[in-house]
C-alpha cells in the first residue's frame, strides 16, 4: 500500500501549508494529551482530536488510533462528518454490551443502526482501531479484525470533510494518512 503525500490537502486547508494534517499524537509522561496545536477550541478533554480536509477525507483516508480502554464506560467514539455538519459515520464501540455499532446522524436524525457482535477489544486491556474507505463503504477493524462494513450514506464523498475521535479512553497515537487505491503496479 502506498501512502501519498498530504501537501496537496494541506495547502486546502484554513490552516495553511505549514499546518500539519496527519498528526500523530502520543501520551505524554503524565498520561494526558496537549490539546492540537493546529486547531483550537475552547474545550479540550483528553482523547480528543479533530482534522480537517477541504479536498474531502473519503475515499482513501486510513485512520489509525491506538489506546487503553481502562474504564468500563462507553465514552469512546468516531466521527466522520460532512461539511455541513452532519455526521456521515459514526462508530462506537460498546464495551457494556460487547458489540460495534455504526450510524450516521443526517437531517437532524439518526439513522437505522448498524450493530456488529464482532468484539476483540478487552477492558483494562490496549487496543488498536482502524477506519479505512473506498467508494462503497467504511471499513472498520479492530485488533486486526475486520468488525463493520458501512455503505456510504451519503454523497458526494468529497463533502466528507472532518474526522474526530473523542475518547475518555487514554489514547496512544492517532494517525490519519492517504493512501492510494490502485490495483495496478504499486499498489496492493
Amino acid at each position: 500500500m502506498h501512502v501519498e503525500s498530504l501537501a496537496e490537502c494541506l495547502a486546502q486547508t484554513p490552516f495553511g501549508p505549514s499546518a500539519p494534517l496527519a498528526v500523530l499524537v502520543t501520551e505524554s509522561s503524565s498520561g494526558s494529551l496537549p490539546p492540537p496545536s493546529w486547531e483550537r477550541s475552547q474545550r479540550h478533554r483528553p482523547g480528543q482530536f479533530e482534522a480537517f480536509c477541504a479536498a474531502g477525507l473519503v475515499p482513501g483516508w486510513n485512520l489509525l488510533v491506538q489506546g487503553h480502554s481502562d474504564s468500563g464506560e462507553d465514552k469512546f467514539e468516531i466521527n466522520f462528518l460532512s461539511e455541513k455538519g452532519d455526521i456521515v459515520f459514526h462508530i462506537k464501540p460498546r464495551f457494556s454490551s460487547a458489540t460495534m455499532v455504526g450510524n450516521a446522524f443526517q437531517g437532524g436524525r439518526w439513522g437505522q443502526e448498524e450493530v456488529s457482535s464482532v468484539f476483540p477489544l478487552v477492558l483494562g486491556e490496549p487496543f488498536e482501531m482502524e477506519v479505512s474507505s473506498d467508494a462503497e463503504h467504511f471499513h472498520v477493524h479492530a485488533q486486526e479484525h475486520k468488525v463493520l462494513q458501512f455503505a456510504h450514506r451519503h454523497r458526494p464523498l468529497a463533502a466528507i470533510t472532518r474526522v474526530q475521535v473523542l475518547s475518555d479512553h487514554r489514547l496512544a497515537q492517532v494517525e490519519l494518512a492517504r493512501r492510494s487505491l490502485s490495483w495496478g503496479e504499486g499498489g496492493y
